[in-house]
């Protein structure tokens, strides 16, 4: 239990150096060491994620869904980052050889995992609509220039180009795709509430039927007598 403390110290006094002097932190960064490490940071920083998705997910309107979502948000965001850490390590290692970096894939992936102490701070800044996004793409990029400035060795105006047009691009198809998704979201909404209208008018017209119904059949049996 001890053991675990002190790695887990360890972990967030990375956390810290990274966001408070990232071009020390990658200009002294280990170019290798094994994956061991960067990943056990990647999931530690994804479990924080999915543990602030799950308290504001408490405060969702609907709360059975909100918990559940959290729930889910601990156990597959920690997984999703560390699958796709070892993907996103991948381009980015295509993209600095194309600058012409030297470095290994390990270098790439330990780049990309000691970034991915953005995610808490990506999902709080995801909590505001279309602004909160692009400001945690522009962090991205950010960090992204500085392990390629101190570690890759890349020209800072090369650096900044190239990857301020990623961030550019990413800014704008993120953008779209939430405000697709928040016409979709309002059209299903809109569409939801026109259901349960006619659901309440055909509810209405079905008692006042059967109301009809049982005047009809006191009316009959008053005849009758």
């Amino acid at each position: 239990m001890e053991k675990l403390s002190m790695n887990l110290t360890a972990i967030l006094k990375t956390a810290m150096k990274v966001l408070t002097s990232a071009p020390s932190f990658f200009k002294e960064m280990s170019k290798t060491g094994g994956f061991l490490e960067p990943l056990i940071f990647m999931v530690v920083m994804g479990v924080i994620g999915g543990l602030i998705q799950t308290i504001f997910s408490f405060f969702s309107l609907h709360i059975a869904g909100g918990m559940a979502m959290g729930i889910a948000s601990i156990i597959f965001v920690p997984i999703l980052i560390a699958i796709f850490g070892f993907v996103g390590a991948a381009i980015l290692f295509v993209i600095w050889k194309l600058f012409g970096s030297q470095e290994s894939y390990e270098t790439a992936y330990r780049c990309g995992a000691y970034i991915s102490v953005l995610t808490p701070i990506a999902t709080l800044l995801g909590l505001i609509p279309y602004i909160g996004s692009a400001i945690a793409i522009i962090l991205s990029i950010y960090f992204l220039v500085i392990a390629s400035i101190e570690v890759h060795k890349i020209p800072s105006q090369k650096a900044w180009l190239v990857f301020g047009i990623i961030g550019v691009i990413l800014i704008i198809i993120n953008i779209g795709g939430q405000y697709s998704a928040r016409r979709l979201t309002s059209h299903a909404d809109q569409y939801r509430k026109q259901m349960e209208k006619m659901s309440e008018d055909m509810k209405k017209q079905a008692e006042e039927m059967q109301k009809q119904a049982e005047e009809a059949r006191k009316a009959t049996k008053k005849m009758q007598r």
